[in-house]
């Protein structure tokens, strides 16, 4: 009797034991999630044609070469995508208002074999005191001729927004009167073009904020106390890329 009644005690505390296991807390009996794996970056043509359009905030005034945003773009993008080949055009000069820039476009007469163009202009129509319809007639055209040589696809099209000058060291002497309306005319210019870009359906990217740093961040500012530094331009870069990596792995 004594063996059977040891086989009873055994399956008794087997039954137990399962019935202790089955009651464990959720997360004892919850397993664990794998950590997500980083995506690898989409391929890329072999081949990138930039083209960057504007004025002295494009040509990169007071600052080295390499320093000016479009060539911080062409950097950044180079160690994202090592077996890709960058190609940089720029068409801009210090000064040059909407007007300047249609000509030398016209002059030029680049290819429209672009696969990203960058717009920054307005800043000298309203330094200038040019009429605003001016802008209001060639912002547009400019527009226009940018999505033409970005082979036709306003989606490789990006305006980046007028920085405002008024925080700089330049305009430190200006009437406090003076900088609000300046400050108030750019806004005008960059509410505008942001308007008309959403309208047709292309990409603005507000880089002005940044540059309203400038006299609190003299880092900011460029050794002509006037232009966006290295620094400055990083920043924007900073914003830019984002947008450009997804124009070009669409």
């Amino acid at each position: 009797m004594k063996p059977h009644f040891k086989q009873i005690v055994t399956i008794i505390l087997s039954i137990f034991l399962l019935s202790c296991s089955s009651e464990e807390s959720p997360s004892q009996t919850t397993s664990t999630t794998p950590p997500a794996t980083e995506v690898p970056t989409t391929a890329i043509p072999s081949t990138i044609n930039y083209l960057a359009l504007g004025d002295s905030y494009t040509i990169g005034q007071s600052v080295c070469e390499t320093c000016r945003y479009p060539e911080q773009l062409k950097a950044n993008l180079k160690t994202i995508y090592p077996q890709t080949s960058f190609s940089l055009k720029v068409i801009a000069q210090t000064g040059w208002t909407t007007s300047n820039l249609i000509s030398a476009i016209n002059t030029q007469n680049p290819d429209s074999n672009y696969d990203l163009v960058t717009l920054l202009i307005g800043v000298n129509n309203q330094y200038q005191h040019l009429n605003f319809s001016v802008y209001e007639k060639e912002f547009p055209q400019l527009l226009d001729k940018a999505i033409a040589l970005a082979k036709g696809d306003k989606k490789n099209v990006l305006v980046l927004s007028i920085p405002d000058y008024t925080y700089t060291p330049f305009a430190a002497n200006y009437t406090a009167e003076n900088q609000a309306k300046i400050s108030g005319e750019i806004t005008k210019y960059n509410n505008t073009a942001e308007i008309y870009c959403s309208s047709r359906g292309v990409s603005f990217i507000s880089i002005t904020d940044i540059t309203q740093h400038g006299l609190s961040n003299g880092n900011l500012v460029a050794s002509d106390g006037l232009h966006p530094s290295e620094l400055a331009y990083k920043q924007f870069v900073g914003r830019i890329l984002p947008k450009v990596k997804m124009i070009l792995q669409d």
